[in-house]
């Protein structure tokens, strides 16, 4: 426990990514440890016993308790500076455990519009079949979350930068509206990465992770993260995560962990690439438009520039196109990809691309998706750690192809 002590109380996040919340055993092992247990025994019926008293602290069931789980969480809640953390089994099941440990029937949820597609089902589809009001607004105008926040609030969810549209939420902002209204305030932090934004240091209460995205990077498992102070963790998403068990696998853990060993490189690695293949689409003439938080043309370019510490690792565009013909000019670009691969993932080492309009977004409605800037022509990209030129010049020989006559 001494190395766990002397670490955790390091402030810096390069530190801490290494070794924050290491907890050896008695055979001094170098690499963190793998507890692949389902539960734990007890010395005797007493120690039992007060153990589900919760009078005696230890590990008594994976549910809800594990060795290699538990550093996972410390080192997380060590990088983002804050006080608790539980991991779930995915960025899902992370969001609704949020929610659904916390609001109640006749509780109301304002929210962004611009959301990953289960986030939106779980907002618009799930929470109001428990009595809970939802409002959605344009997370980019702050008077119309001053206007939603005039009623009486629970919680305010957002991401920033969104998906797929890279809409930036100004938080700070945000949150001093919500807090006026004594809201919690939850932001996905996934796009950004704990690299490159603090969201509790602009004053949200909790973030929420895929941790599948970037922290994994590998394309492996699924997990994700919730991150608070101790109140809210120990006592509303503990009990909640305890008798429900939207627990994360021991095993998956383990790989989060080595993946946050890596999560400082390999982001700032894949923010450079980034940049590169930027340039190379702003000189591209069948690009019609492209979103990127750190692209000077970008509507929101200033306040992604004071919130953020980099553009991030995805950017999406637009293809040119005739009318009618947005969706064959995407599937035709798409189809010609020689390196990188079509998938709905992202923030993974190799660089992936996907078509939200029918795929991440395919179930909200025409209009929503064109309220969202969501079009047929547009494509998400997530760079990788491939070299630069050889992502370049796979796009330009796709870009090339889908346009030859």
């Amino acid at each position: 426990m001494l190395t766990e002590k002397i670490w955790m109380k390091n402030k810096n996040n390069l530190t801490n990514l290494v070794r924050g919340g290491i907890n050896r055993t008695s055979f001094s092992e170098t690499s963190e440890s793998i507890f692949l247990t389902s539960g734990f025994v007890y010395d005797t019926a007493e120690e039992a016993e007060k153990s589900f008293k919760e009078e005696k602290e230890r590990f008594m069931y994976s549910r809800f308790g594990n060795p290699t789980v538990d550093i996972f969480q410390k080192r997380m809640a060590s990088l983002e500076g804050a006080e608790a953390c539980w991991a779930t089994s995915s960025g899902m099941s992370a969001l609704f455990t949020i929610l659904m440990s916390y609001l109640q029937k006749g509780d109301r949820v304002v929210s962004g519009k611009a959301l990953f597609g289960s986030c939106h089902y779980i907002i618009t589809e799930i929470l109001p079949k428990f009595g809970i009001e939802i409002e959605l607004v344009d997370g980019s105008d702050l008077n119309q979350w001053e206007s939603a926040l005039k009623k009486k609030t629970k919680i305010v969810f957002f991401e920033t930068p969104s998906n797929p549209c890279l809409e930036i939420v100004d938080i700070k902002s945000v949150s001093k509206l919500a807090h006026k209204n004594g809201a919690r305030v939850v932001v996905d932090n996934v796009f950004a990465t704990p690299i490159l934004q603090k969201p509790l240091e602009l004053g949200a209460d909790i973030i929420m992770y895929s941790a599948t995205k970037h922290i994994d990077g590998q394309g492996r498992v699924l997990g994700g993260a919730i991150l608070s102070d101790e109140d809210f963790c120990k006592n509303v998403v503990k009990p909640f995560i305890k008798n429900t068990g939207p627990s994360i696998s021991p095993f998956n853990a383990w790989v989060l962990l080595k993946g946050l060993e890596t999560l400082d490189l390999r982001v700032k690695k894949q923010v450079e690439n980034t940049k590169e293949v930027l340039k190379f689409l702003k000189k591209n003439k069948n690009i019609k438009k492209i979103y990127y938080p750190f692209d000077e043309n970008f509507d929101q370019y200033t306040l992604a520039k004071k919130q953020m510490k980099g553009g991030g690792t995805i950017l999406s565009f637009e293809l040119l196109s005739k009318k009618n013909l947005e969706k064959t000019t995407a599937f035709k670009f798409l189809n010609n990809l020689n390196l990188i691969d079509i998938s709905n993932n992202l923030g993974d080492s190799k660089t992936l691309i996907t078509h939200p309009y029918t795929t991440t977004h395919h179930r909200l409605s025409k209009n929503e998706k064109n309220e969202l800037g969501i079009s047929e022509n547009m494509v998400r990209l997530s760079v990788g750690l491939e070299e630069v030129d050889d992502i370049i010049n796979d796009i330009d020989s796709a870009i090339k192809k889908a346009y030859a006559k």
